[in-house]
């Protein structure tokens, strides 16, 4: 899944759907030691406002990650993203610093960082290791957990639904995150909670030649959530292990 060489930020379009909001607190963009801004247009600067502006970063990043605005394969440096954010560089580069830790990108010396290429067979094996995880457990709390406690996670199924049907990709997958974490936490075990959440997030990075998920894949992704649902209020242990067993099988998120 790599190339033999990297394409040039250049090429590739800026987020430009990530919005953040200004604060006097904030610098400008500065150069960073090393990284070779010359070629690159940058385009106007929004502001930003938050008590973590790395914090923030790292959403607006992984945003646009999931939008297919950040292209994989193409290489982006931190003064050019900081400037497109109306930040120095350093938020920028703490930020990209932990998309490396997460494998959604990679560093490229003396140029910034490349966003990761993955193909099917990477999401096929991510969809197979949540299913180890996950199918057990949701089994196991459909037979135990009262119907009182699944009815409370209703408004998060809605909240996937709501997201798909304006194809708001960067809210699906948080929403999306959200439910299955809100489900997996009723088993009582963070580090479960915590490993199926980035195996998770790592699932819903675009593959290179189709950057986006299409609407129609979020609302039947949704959807399911929703049957899900239905079938564990009902305590049909049948239909959810296969709706488990598909939703990891078939879908996305």
């Amino acid at each position: 899944m790599e190339q033999g060489r990297a394409r040039e930020e250049t090429r590739a379009p800026y987020p430009s759907a990530v919005s953040v909001t200004a604060s006097a607190s904030v610098r400008v963009p500065e150069q960073a030691r090393g990284e070779h801004t010359h070629s690159e247009q940058a385009p106007p600067r929004a502001a930003v406002q938050r008590h973590s502006v790395r914090g923030q970063i790292l959403d607006a990043l992984r945003a646009a990650l999931v939008d297919g605005e950040l292209v994989p394969g193409h290489v982006y440096s931190a003064p050019a993203l900081g400037a497109r954010f109306g930040v120095s560089a350093t938020p920028v580069r703490e930020a990209m610093q932990q998309l490396a830790v997460e494998g959604a990108v990679e560093v490229v010396p003396n140029r910034g960082f490349r966003v990761a290429e993955r193909g099917p067979r990477e999401l096929a094996e991510l969809a197979e290791v949540r299913a180890l995880i996950e199918v057990p457990v949701m089994l196991r709390l459909a037979r135990t957990v009262p119907p009182a406690r699944w009815c409370a996670l209703r408004p998060m199924a809605d909240a996937t639904v709501a997201a798909a049907a304006v194809g708001d990709r960067a809210s699906y997958a948080e929403a999306d995150r959200a439910f299955h974490g809100a489900v997996l936490s009723l088993a009582g075990n963070s580090r479960l909670v915590m490993v199926a959440d980035d195996l998770h997030r790592r699932s819903q990075w675009p593959l290179e030649g189709n950057p986006v998920t299409r609407r129609a894949d979020l609302l039947a992704d949704a959807s399911e959530h929703t049957a899900l649902l239905d079938a564990l209020i009902a305590q049909d242990v049948a239909v959810v292990q296969s709706l488990v067993r598909e939703h990891f099988t078939g879908a996305r998120g």
